[in-house]
């Protein structure tokens, strides 16, 4: 959850890592620090709150050199204190850590280093995990040969910690140096000219290379100014891979948007042009994806199908078994990720998993898939960050290709998981019972959502005027059926999410059965009326809660005749193939918890308590 900085080379560390932290703020923003190694000094600031705001100290501390680690907390061990922050200190000054992740040992190795005279400053397991290493290496006899004194202690260090970590660690005996470790928490290193960069998200280095070395679990980096290795725990030398990122700085940057969450948002149309490029058959009639590495028979020979996901992509999955049953009329089973990892879920021999997350490094998500594998099943992936954990590990995947989201509430992750949920349903369906003419209209209709998403994104000014309507709420409801169920789901997740605004999402039928009690003047629903053959139905649930004065949002196609007086607002969205409505209904959503957020005055891309990839468990 938190972000990873750190920095050797010739140019100022300082002003790196700094520039670093901003664009990893969305990780972690409870507090930042800085530590700069100088003249076998340790010299350390940090601060609660923003990076802006550790930023002014460090200005007026003069904090330089060439050689230094950063990072930006999200607090889990510990409350958000100046002590708290990272990096820590060794209680014998001697190095220097910054960490993301959780040691779950943590209180069995402070009582042991309590014991052998070691203090601690802070509450946080991170603390204790540098004390470690101090440890360790007033053990580790000094070295003429083979691997430093530095690189040993942390290995051996590292071999006794229970739980997750990404680290970065300076020692001053050993100037212009920098040891970074992972497992199961994202950690890439970035290989400069005469420089090298270690980061939690590409989006910290790229603005310096885009050359990159995905760290595997297990692997320790060792950087100096002129070179790099990596070895293992187990004290293996490994060759790197360096990969290329195919995005630019100015990808991850906000532009004239007031915000990211604003710029994602309209970035979706091209957005979902990128996600099915090049993956729809010669003849138009249906999908096609070149990372599966699994046959269409091998498909066919698939029985039933388990999604696993988190949040926003668990959403998106629910769509996805909607859309696969409707059209493919394969059994599907969507879990939350977290529940799946520690429940004895009977499965079917013949169930072919698919995780979902657009990080690629949900710590959930990842620990399903390797559950499922560890049960002998084959699990592909979808995910937005190439080289990233689930990318990795899966058996096979598809790479969304939106470009980096930064703001914290997914917008064009999310619609691009739909789009390729609904082609995974296209690919099913015309495998089994298909015809080629409803193919073809399938395959067209999916072409057509961009230009959908773009129409449907005009209505933002009237949006924007509904949301100073409804700001001042404290309780609202969101109701769909069927696909559009789960888009209810997401909407209320959206607004809890960057309002703060307490919101609760339903199938419509489900009014009767305990939540109409909530319907008074004080709490508007959100319902989404698409023309569809249980219209009627929709409608009679939109009468009982007007029946009993609730104020109604209602998001109809275009061309559906609403009862007079049964909606106090209506947000029209194009009429369109079912396969497609999901998609088109988020944008009324996304906007309208955006620009009510923006009339509370909430921070849109940092919302309280919330961090972008969720890494920790």
């Amino acid at each position: 959850m938190c972000g990873i900085v750190g920095y050797v080379g010739k140019q100022n560390a300082v002003a790196i890592i700094l520039e670093g932290l901003k664009r990893l703020e969305y990780r972690g923003y409870d507090s930042a620090g800085v530590c700069v190694e100088k003249g076998r000094k340790l010299d350390v600031v940090k601060k609660t709150g923003r990076v802006d705001r550790l930023a002014k100290e460090v200005a007026k501390s003069r904090l330089s050199g060439t050689t230094g680690i950063g990072h930006t907390r999200w607090a889990t061990h510990g409350g958000v204190t100046d002590a708290n922050a990272h990096p820590h200190v060794s209680s014998d000054g001697r190095f220097a850590l910054i960490h993301n992740g959780v040691i779950e040992n943590y209180a069995q190795m402070k009582k042991f280093l309590l014991g052998k005279g070691y203090t601690f400053k802070s509450e946080t397991d991170t603390e204790v995990l540098c004390n470690l290493i101090a440890y360790h290496y007033a053990k580790e006899p000094k070295r003429a040969k083979g691997p430093s004194r530095f690189v040993e202690s942390v290995r051996k260090t590292l071999r006794h910690v229970e739980g997750t970590y990404g680290i970065a660690v300076l020692c001053v005996d050993f100037p212009g140096e920098i040891v970074g470790a992972r497992k199961a928490s994202p950690l890439i290193l970035g290989v400069g000219d005469q420089e090298y960069i270690l980061a939690s998200d590409a989006s910290a280095l790229v603005s310096r290379t885009q050359n990159v070395v995905y760290l595997k679990d297990g692997e320790i980096a060792h950087l100096t100014p002129k070179a790099f290795s990596i070895s293992t725990l187990d004290q293996d030398d490994v060759s790197p891979v360096v990969d290329t990122i195919t995005w630019s700085v100015s990808d991850a940057e906000k532009g004239a948007h007031a915000h990211f969450m604003e710029k994602e948002i309209f970035e979706q149309p091209t957005a979902l042009e990128n996600a099915m490029r090049g993956r729809f058959s010669a003849d138009g009639s249906t999908a096609q994806f070149g990372g599966l590495n699994i046959t269409p028979g091998e498909f066919r020979e698939i029985e039933r199908f388990m999604f696993c996901a988190c949040g926003t992509a668990w959403h998106a999955c629910l769509v996805t078994e909607h859309l696969i049953e409707r059209f493919a009329r394969i059994p599907v089973e969507v879990d939350y990720a977290s529940e799946f990892r520690y429940r004895n879920s009977p499965l079917h021999p013949r169930t072919l998993f698919f995780v979902m997350s657009q990080s690629g490094e949900t710590i959930d998500t990842l620990a399903a898939l390797r559950e499922a594998k560890r049960k002998g099943y084959r699990v592909m992936a979808v995910n937005n960050v190439v080289g990233s954990s689930i990318a990795r590990e899966a058996d096979g995947g598809i790479y969304q290709h939106v470009g980096p989201e930064v703001g914290v509430a997914s917008t064009k992750a999310f619609t691009s998981q739909l789009l390729i949920g609904a082609m995974i349903a296209l690919y099913l369906a015309r495998m089994r019972d298909m015809s080629f003419s409803d193919g073809v209209e399938y395959v067209e209709a999916l072409k057509g959502a961009p230009d959908l998403v773009r129409h449907a994104l005009k209505q933002a000014p009237r949006i924007r005027e509904i949301a100073r309507k409804y700001a001042g709420y404290h309780d609202m409801l969101f109701l769909g059926r069927l696909s559009l169920f789960p888009l209810a789901l997401e909407g209320a997740l959206k607004l809890k999410e960057i309002s703060y605004i307490h919101a609760e999402g339903y199938p419509a039928a489900e009014m009767k059965h305990g939540p109409i009690a909530l319907i008074s003047e004080k709490c508007p629903a959100v319902f989404f009326a698409p023309k569809s053959e249980i219209f009627s139905k929709i409608v009679s649930s939109m009468q009982e809660i007007k029946a009993r004065k609730g104020p109604i949002i209602a998001i109809a196609t275009e061309g559906v005749e609403l009862p007079k007086g049964v909606a106090d607002d209506v947000i029209p969205i194009p009429d369109c193939h079912e396969a497609v409505l999901p998609i088109v209904a988020a944008i009324p959503v996304q906007l309208l918890s955006y620009y009510i957020a923006v009339e509370r005055g909430c921070d849109v891309d940092k919302p309280r308590n919330l961090a972008k990839s969720v890494t920790v468990e």
